[in-house]
């Protein structure tokens, strides 16, 4: 406690000459109070060689002179309470800080230290005030609070908002009735997220209160996706060309929204400009110090300000407190000087006689038949608060002299200690809990804040044209979870002139199905829009990338949907599988009629020279081979895709076995073409098990391919992204070789065995046919390896068919059509002589 005198002994020497309060009563607690009466101040002139001049504050603030009167018509409420400090008076030192740091820390001495001139008592260690309510501006704020923090005097504020102010720390003793910037900018952002605004304009006080709130709002902001143009700030002492540039950054902004973080006094100092400029069409979304004060609420900025939207304290009523506004009047105290003036400029008039062209006050004049920011009540905000701070400070007290506790009487008096610690004052104010008459209740945190809630306020107009004050939605920071902000559902007034929620956007957003693309240089909220890529799709607006479809699903054409892939196999209903259908019914059906002929033929020459019964075979197993065609035709299935390679592999060994057999026949027969050597009986059974034989071989190949590893189903996505082709795995690439290069093997014994017997004397050289076939067969085989796999999905299996067809038809036409000729066209040649050549030799 020494050192602690010893400081406030040094201060109080550096005090110099005390400063006199505006408006003063004695009592039992003084409370203190700093507002600002005066929103000016005289400049002076500064001079090396002479001391300056004091700082002399002009223009009365009349919503402030109303913050002050509302201050005492608390006090003056609590006195005549028998419930509350029953036998204590309250008396009040009301000072003026004029909106600025150097007059608030004038102000501060003058509360802390009194207004006497001798040390003695006044430097004994206590306050000539036990809480101070103020001040209205956070810079002025801080000046106040750092100040009594020393004292660990208690500070109330009513209107200052800075989230500075939280800090326990640095203001140890500060408490407030509005809630902290904190959440009023994190509220704001979800306001300007909530409507869609991601490109907006700011412009704040150059103080504490601009500076820290939008510093806030920036921070929340760009975690919301918002991004900030321009960030503009305005002092009060800002010369006219730097508002004029600051406007000029305005106007020519692309941000339709303007979010104003402004004091009172840089906000008229903004609009003043902003008319000269004609700044017009901007959405003004504005902080709780203007968005609800009605001398904005004019014609003269309505063409600015019209549909502003902004949050707000919560609105009251206070009981009482109109009827003593209107009561104020310099009679009250004639020596008085702040009521003389406040009189002077509500009236236009003056009390001294002797000032020309203004009129004389006569004190006959009555507020009743003004309206101007002091005489209205119909926005009582800010006088809440200040209403509730004094009613604070006196719950405070009232706990802090145990008032009641010692009598069973409610109205039992107070314990008035001679000195009240301020400590103790401000830990009785940390714990105050309590309700006003209107139900509202009391009470402060661990920061020394209040209930976070807020207003949303609306700029509309009234049935009479006149600008009000619409509440449309709400904002409570006790609730979580993205429900802090709920709108009432009522309609909003807009600043465009078609009544429409504007638009404030760096770039249009981005429809579905398009992804953004940040601009080089740009803010995020600056992007182009790029169509997603093939396979991807955005299902949302301003997607900041596309999302890849499922494997077995594809982006439509608008790429805002995954759709089924398109399933590609070759099918009966398409025009390539039709004609392949046509196609293979044609060699099936031709096939039968040449059955039909060799039939109707089967006892001549030619029919029995040919070997009807491996010729009826082998037209057998040529049906077999056309008709094998379609099952590569239609969706694959389980059983479509082992019988398709079976099918088709066991019908070409047993086609080819059977003309293998034909050539060795022919070979073998015609070496037995003398009389001498007859052909052994049991050549037709040796054929027999030729064919048998061949084909058995094959069969067995297939049957352990299906044992082991068989065709089966396979959507095929690798090949095509956008489609998937449907096409039966082989199982096993070795088993479905195999089978093909042993009908690959089978033909080249033919080709072999058919060549070396060419030259046969005969007029039917059936070896000759045999070879032209196995070359055609050859050739399409060996086409067919390099196409089949090249070709693409449903083209692998029309080329496996067209290979079918095409070998099927060429062993048809080169072995049956010359003998079909012979049989309907040249009957004559149809003849033993002729087959065997003897027609010939008689001739010559």
């Amino acid at each position: 406690m020494g050192i602690l005198a010893e400081e406030e002994t040094a201060n109080c020497e550096l005090l110099g000459s005390p400063e006199l309060p505006l408006l003063s009563k004695s009592g039992d607690i003084i409370i203190g109070g700093a507002f600002s009466v005066h929103s000016e101040m005289a400049a002076s002139s500064l001079s090396l060689s002479d001391a300056p001049d004091p700082l002399i504050c002009t223009r009365v603030n009349f919503r402030e002179f109303r913050f002050a009167q509302t201050m005492i018509f608390a006090i003056e409420e609590i006195n005549n309470s028998s419930s509350l400090l029953p036998n204590i008076s309250i008396g009040y030192k009301i000072f003026d800080n004029c909106g600025s740091t150097l007059p608030s820390t004038r102000a501060a001495m003058g509360l802390i230290n009194g207004q006497e001139r001798n040390f003695g008592e006044t430097c004994s260690g206590h306050s000539s005030v036990h809480a101070i309510v103020g001040t209205s501006e956070s810079s002025s704020t801080i000046v106040l609070s750092q100040i009594a923090g020393v004292f660990q005097i208690p500070v109330i504020s009513h209107f200052s908002t800075c989230a500075c102010l939280s800090n326990r720390k640095e203001h140890p003793s500060f408490f407030r009735t509005i809630p902290s910037d904190y959440y009023q900018s994190r509220a704001l952002a979800q306001l300007v997220k909530y409507f869609g605004w991601t490109w907006v304009g700011a412009v704040r006080s150059d103080n504490d209160y601009g500076n820290n709130g939008m510093a806030t709002f920036i921070e929340a902001a760009t975690k919301e996706g918002i991004c900030v143009e321009y960030s503009e700030a305005i002092a009060r002492t800002a010369s006219k060309e730097q508002v004029e540039r600051v406007v000029r950054v305005i106007s020519r902004g692309t941000a339709r929204v303007l979010i104003a973080f402004l004091a009172q006094s840089e906000i008229d100092i903004l609009l003043e400009e902003a008319l000269s400029q004609n700044l017009t069409g901007l959405q003004w979304v504005g902080s709780e110090s203007w968005i609800t004060a009605h001398h904005l609420a004019t014609m003269k900025y309505s063409g600015i300000l019209y549909g502003s939207i902004g949050f707000a304290i919560k609105k009251a009523k206070i009981a009482g407190l109109q009827d003593f506004l209107l009561q104020v009047h310099p009679s009250q105290d004639p020596q008085n000087h702040i009521l003389k003036e406040f009189w002077e400029e509500t009236f236009g008039c003056s009390f001294q006689s002797s000032l020309q062209d203004t009129k004389q006050c006569s004190g006959s004049e009555r507020l009743r038949d003004i309206k101007n920011p002091f005489t209205d009540v119909s926005e009582l905000r800010i006088s809440n608060n200040v209403y509730k701070a004094v009613y604070a400070v006196a719950h405070a007290m009232h706990s802090m002299l145990k008032c009641g506790e010692n009598s069973g009487a409610v109205n039992a008096s107070c314990t008035l200690k001679s000195i009240l610690q301020p400590k103790e004052v401000v830990k009785h104010i940390q714990d105050v809990n309590f309700s006003l008459k209107s139900g509202e209740k009391v009470y402060f945190d661990e920061r020394g804040d209040p209930a976070a809630t807020y207003q949303l306020v609306n700029w509309q107009r009234n049935p009479a044209g006149d600008i009000v004050f619409v509440v449309v939605g709400s904002y409570d920071a006790s609730l979580q979870n993205g429900k802090e902000f709920t709108m009432n559902g009522l309609n909003i007034t807009w600043v465009t002139e078609s009544f429409e929620r504007p638009v404030s956007v760096c770039s249009e957003s981005c429809p579905p199905g398009f992804r953004q693309a940040m601009i080089k240089g740009k803010p995020i909220c600056c992007f182009t829009c790029i169509n997603c890529a093939l396979g991807e799709i955005s299902n949302s607006t301003n997607s900041a990338e596309c999302s890849p479809c499922p494997l077995e699903y594809w982006s439509n054409e608008d790429h805002n949907k995954c759709v089924p892939k398109v399933l590609e196999f070759l099918s009966y209903e398409e025009t390539m599988g039709t004609l392949l259908t046509a196609f293979s019914l044609f060699g099936a059906g031709l096939t039968l009629v040449v059955s039909f002929v060799f039939f109707w033929f089967r006892h001549t020459p030619l029919v029995k020279a040919s070997n009807s019964e491996l010729s009826f075979l082998l037209l057998f197993s040529l049906t077999l081979c056309f008709l094998c065609s379609l099952t590569f035709i239609g969706r694959p299935t389980d059983w479509s895709c082992m019988l398709r390679h079976v099918a088709f592999g066991i019908a070409f060994a047993l086609c080819i076995s059977c003309i293998l057999t034909k050539t060795i026949t022919v070979v073998i027969a015609f070496k037995a073409r003398t009389p001498v050597n007859t052909v052994p009986q049991c050549l037709a059974s040796h054929q027999r098990m030729g064919v048998v034989g061949g084909t058995f071989l094959q069969v067995l190949v297939c049957v352990v391919w299906l044992a082991l590893a068989p065709p089966f189903p396979h959507k095929n996505t690798m090949y095509a992204a956008e489609r998937i082709i449907l096409e039966c795995n082989l199982g096993s690439s070795i088993g479905f070789w195999v089978v093909l290069g042993y009908i690959g093997l089978l033909a080249v014994l033919c080709l072999i065995l058919a060549f070396l017997a060419r030259k046969l004397p005969d007029n039917f050289n059936e070896a000759k046919f045999i070879t032209f076939s196995m070359l055609i067969f050859s050739a399409v085989w060996v086409t067919f390896i390099p196409a089949y796999v090249s070709s693409p999905g449903k083209f692998t299996v029309a080329v496996e068919i067209f290979a079918i067809l095409a070998s099927s038809f060429g062993l048809l036409f080169c072995i049956f059509a010359p003998k079909c000729y012979i049989l309907l066209l040249k009957p004559e040649r149809n003849t033993k002589n002729h087959i065997m050549g003897r027609d010939l030799q008689k001739k010559n």
